[in-house]
């Protein structure tokens, strides 16, 4: 079969700062990435310390690391092929087709948990993750990366009707970094949405879950801040794997190609930075008092706000107040996250900020899209519901 050597045949206007971001992005990403994480290693743990603490070469790389990386996408994907658990029907593509996804995300955490209980027991040595996390997040980028450029190449097969609107521009660099290829299968493995929600997401708790045997490793057990940030980032996640269907409405599902923006930040973004606040508990112990604990557990004791997928526009409770009020919990949830490691360094803060600037990117995002497909509703329910996100403030 020869590849399908068509031209673009869509002037979507470019995100992400077009050409320029999509060249600098995939570099400086990563490289954060490995910055973030040997600041919270250090015992200053300041993000503008000079020059900055960055590891020797050596580090960088362990045999261990690779074969841990290969062996846990090989057992999400497993988890993910069994037939257990619903199959559901995305929306409808712009073919007329719908495609099928098996929902079992709770399914494979379950049994991953099971599995970490039996590796409890057996004695194995969670917590030298701790000393594993540099290479193993070099390891996860680069399968990022080469999972990113199979996904390039592959789309040159794709038919013009499975190509995403957004990352089909003919700029190699920027269609490689949005994803020429809407929902790039093999057989009726769905890539993209295999990688929203298994190996990045439930590595972020088994990564979260070897810093706390590390800190029992060092002091015998492990402290409140430890277990609230253990917590509260377990029960972020178990609620999106129970809830799985619904991302099948996401943007990064329906709108957006898979290439290296959202296979780097599935597989390495977010198990790597997400967890900040557990591996900087680890080298900088914080004790929190009972009353502190029960103020952090009402911050992040938030009602999920499910977004509507109707044609109405809602516009009582919540939603008659912001226009995103899911994003506000969201930004609330984040900050709670973040308290147990107390006020004397920015870094446990750093998912915080960077929440932040992407829920007002993506709010953007969303009101292009809202203001396309409602056209003049949407400015009457905007004259109504002014603020966005922060009532009053944005």
């Amino acid at each position: 079969m020869k590849p399908n050597k068509h031209k673009a045949t869509h002037s979507a206007e470019k995100e992400f700062g077009g050409a320029l971001g999509a060249t600098c992005i995939p570099v400086f990403l990563p490289l954060t990435v490995l910055y973030l994480l040997s600041v919270c290693r250090s015992p200053a743990a300041s993000v503008l310390q000079w020059p900055p603490p960055l590891p020797p070469a050596a580090q960088l790389w362990d045999p261990l690391a690779a074969v841990l990386v290969v062996g846990w996408i090989t057992l999400q994907s497993f988890l993910y092929l069994l037939p257990i658990g619903k199959v559901s029907e995305g929306l409808v593509l712009r073919d007329g087709s719908k495609l099928k996804y098996p929902i079992n995300g709770f399914h494979a955490l379950s049994i991953t948990a099971v599995l970490l209980i039996v590796c409890l027991w057996l004695g194995m040595p969670l917590g030298y993750l701790f000393e594993l996390i540099l290479p193993l997040a070099v390891c996860a980028i680069g399968v990022s990366y080469l999972l990113s450029m199979y996904l390039y190449i592959r789309s040159f097969w794709a038919p013009q009707h499975a190509l995403s609107l957004g990352g089909n521009t003919g700029n190699p660099l920027y269609d490689f970094f949005m994803g020429r290829e809407l929902n790039p299968r093999i057989g009726d493995f769905d890539l993209k949405y295999f990688c929203e929600l298994r190996p990045g997401l439930i590595g972020w708790v088994v990564i979260n879950l070897g810093m706390l045997m590390k800190e029992v490793e060092l002091r015998g057990s492990p402290s409140l801040a430890m277990q609230l940030v253990n917590g509260f980032q377990l029960l972020y996640v178990t609620d999106a794997l129970w809830n799985e269907e619904a991302v099948l409405t996401t943007m990064d599902i329906v709108h957006d190609g898979f290439g290296f923006m959202l296979a780097f930040g599935d597989l390495a973004w977010v198990p790597f930075t997400y967890g900040l606040q557990a591996m900087f508990l680890v080298v900088h112990p914080q004790s929190l008092s009972t009353l502190g604990a029960a103020g952090i557990i009402l911050l992040n004791d938030l009602e999920t706000i499910a977004t509507a997928t109707g044609k109405r526009l809602l516009v009582s409770g919540w939603w008659g107040f912001v226009r995103h009020p899911n994003y506000l919990g969201d930004l609330l949830m984040a900050l709670a996250w973040s308290l147990p490691c107390g006020m004397s360094h920015i870094l446990p803060y750093f998912y915080v900020i960077y929440f932040t600037i992407l829920l007002i990117h993506r709010e953007a995002r969303d009101e292009k899209h809202c203001r396309a497909k409602y056209g003049l509703a949407w400015d009457t329910y905007c004259r109504r519901v002014p603020y966005r996100i922060l009532p009053y403030i944005y």
